[in-house]
């Protein structure tokens, strides 16, 4: 599957570093994260990882394979 994570702001290198699993694109106020994830359990490690590092999701969808 393949997901789109959009959270508040523009997010440092250091702290896109935290998602290696994901590419990641700046735009207007917002950083965009998307990229495979393999199950259930990936994706909610992912929306936990934005959460314990303070970043606010605005939007996450399932993207066309």
């Amino acid at each position: 599957m393949r997901y789109e994570i959009r959270v508040d702001g523009h997010m440092s290198e250091t702290l896109a570093q935290a998602f290696p699993e994901l590419e990641r694109v700046l735009m207007s106020g917002q950083t965009v994260l998307f990229g495979h994830v393999i199950d259930e359990a990936h994706l909610y490690g992912l929306l936990n990882r934005c959460r314990s590092l303070g970043l606010r999701v605005v939007e996450m969808r399932q993207l066309p394979e």
